[in-house]
């Protein structure tokens, strides 16, 4: 993998606004809304809060999922699937926001499953 999952992609219009509020949609529907979010160079990422998606639970999402962010709407769209997303390892704030072994099995979850930028079938 030569490209960053912790950097948003290139062409990617991130920094227009505060992305907190915005509606988070994966590739086969909503998750729920961006609760914090990080647009560090290396280190940018979305805390998604799933309301009653996944009970309300939160989930960390590597900024490189994110294909394209719509301001007008107030939506941001990544590449992954529902599933694909509620099967990632569980995210505490406290715990795991900066946690550098929680950020590696994010990584290995989300790449594993396919190539990192190609978007599912």
């Amino acid at each position: 993998m030569t490209e960053n999952v912790w950097a948003y992609r290139a062409g990617v219009d991130y920094l227009a606004a505060d992305l907190t509020g915005y509606r988070v949609e994966a590739v086969d529907g909503g998750i729920g809304k961006v609760d914090k979010h990080s647009d560090e160079v290396t280190d940018a990422y979305l805390v998604v809060d799933t309301g009653m998606w996944i009970l309300g639970k939160e989930v960390l999402l590597p900024a490189g999922l994110v294909t394209r962010v719509d301001h007008e709407a107030e939506k941001v769209y990544v590449d992954r699937t529902k599933a694909e997303i509620k099967a990632a390892p569980e995210f505490h704030r406290e715990e795991h926001l900066g946690n550098h072994d929680h950020r590696e099995a994010l990584v290995t979850h989300y790449l594993s499953r396919m190539p990192f930028g190609v978007p599912p079938a």
